[in-house]
């Protein structure tokens, strides 16, 4: 299952300026105590890899490796206080597009995968679902299609 990790704050960008011609990557975390929850449920649910990880940090990335999202655990000594505090577990989502959501909706639903938004097509565009990870974020897994006129 080839998964593209599309999210509003995790993503692999081209950057060109006057001063820069490198590229920026970007990558989201997320403050957890749920570390060994979240490593489970991104590797065996979404077959993400794992970058690194040590006692109180995890890198996962995309199965195709375009992408990648870390969690911290909180209140850890060697961070400043701005990385102390722990996600309250609202106001944040993903999206992870696919080139067949009903072939990943059927691989969850046979795994026990529990589906907080069952399958469906938007006048936009969209056809997908959404599941919830350990941590509350709601992710998205879509399918793009062309808008209903």
């Amino acid at each position: 299952m080839r998964l593209l990790l599309l999210i509003v704050f995790v993503l692999t960008i081209g950057f060109s300026s006057a001063q820069t011609s490198s590229k920026m990557k970007l990558n989201a975390g997320v403050i957890t105590e749920k570390l060994t929850e979240t490593k489970e449920f991104y590797t065996s649910v979404l077959n993400f890899g794992v970058s690194f990880e040590n006692d109180f940090y995890l890198l996962l990335h995309t199965p195709n490796k375009s992408a990648e999202i870390s969690f911290l655990r909180p209140n850890h000594p060697s961070q400043k206080p701005i990385f102390q505090s722990p996600f309250n577990g609202k106001g944040v989502y993903l999206t992870i597009e696919v080139e067949d959501v009903d072939k990943v909706y059927k691989e969850f639903k046979n795994k026990g995968v529990a589906i907080e938004i069952e399958i469906r097509d938007e006048p936009w565009g969209d056809r997908h679902f959404a599941i919830v990870d350990p941590n509350g974020i709601g992710i998205d897994i879509v399918t793009y299609t062309k808008p209903i006129e």
